[in-house]
């Protein structure tokens, strides 16, 4: 008998369809590794949930809870902890709608990240894993379709390359890392580094790309969609948590003598 499975149907647009339309992405983005912090974030109503997987403190299986949780509600982007086959193809079969890969720095490491997100013939990613295959072969096929691959940009070198990296075929985003940026530049390079966020973003609209930036506060957010930007970081988890506390702490002490 034939594969007869298909694909649950989806309650919202796949990240891939949300960038054919030109509103920004606002997106919430988590690194402690709690699933019930996932779906505590999915009440806000954001336009996609980051996982990250370089810094954070996920595990596999906290990663594919968090994803089983959220994924019927967003679209789920894992930041992998490196460009490589195992790291993109575990954050993929574990139900990821995109992988974010970070520190590109040229054209070819760009179209290994592609490589390893996309099935044969178009790449070389291994077929299967759980939550793929429960929807049959067919089922696994159709949803690789829809996968979405981003690369960070976050080093001068990337900078550089950012017009041979953004070119390369199969790439649908790219994703300003400014921390690290911010350690490649070295000490008293805020102007530059605006310069290298135009550079990259300039690149991006050249390739007709999406480019997204990551942000630390809201009006940082809102700054950079005003410039133009696709992608912000609206909130992560640790930010939201410790100035919750550090507010209800800074009030109380306000009213009374405490510790």
């Amino acid at each position: 008998m034939g594969d007869t499975r298909h694909a649950a149907t989806r309650q919202f647009p796949s990240l891939k369809e949300r960038f054919c339309h030109s509103e920004p992405l606002l997106c919430t983005w988590l690194s402690l590794g709690s699933p019930a912090l996932c779906e505590m974030a999915l009440d806000s109503s954001p336009c996609a949930i980051i996982i990250d997987r370089q810094h954070g403190l996920w595990g596999r299986g906290e990663m594919e809870a968090a994803i089983g949780v959220a994924h019927s509600h967003v679209p789920v982007i894992v930041r992998c902890s490196a460009n490589d086959p195992h790291a993109i193809g575990e954050s993929l079969d574990a139900g990821a709608s995109s992988v974010l890969v970070p520190l590109i720095e040229s054209a070819s490491e760009t179209r290994r990240a592609v490589r390893a997100s996309r099935y044969p013939p178009e790449g070389s990613r291994s077929g299967g894993g759980i939550r793929p295959l429960a929807k049959g072969v067919n089922g696994m096929l159709d949803e690789g379709q829809r996968v979405t691959v981003g690369i960070m940009i976050e080093t001068v070198e990337g900078v550089e390359h950012a017009e041979d990296i953004l070119g390369v075929e199969g790439l649908d985003y790219v994703f300003i890392g400014t921390g690290d940026l911010n350690l490649s530049r070295g000490p008293d390079s805020s102007e530059m580094l605006e310069g290298d966020y135009r550079t990259v973003l300039s690149a991006a609209r050249k390739h007709k790309i999406r480019c997204g930036i990551f942000t630390t506060s809201a009006s940082d957010a809102a700054a950079r969609l005003a410039q133009g930007f696709d992608m912000v970081v609206a909130a992560t988890d640790t930010g939201v948590f410790a100035s919750g506390l550090g507010s209800v702490y800074a009030e109380l002490r306000r009213r009374e003598s405490t510790c």
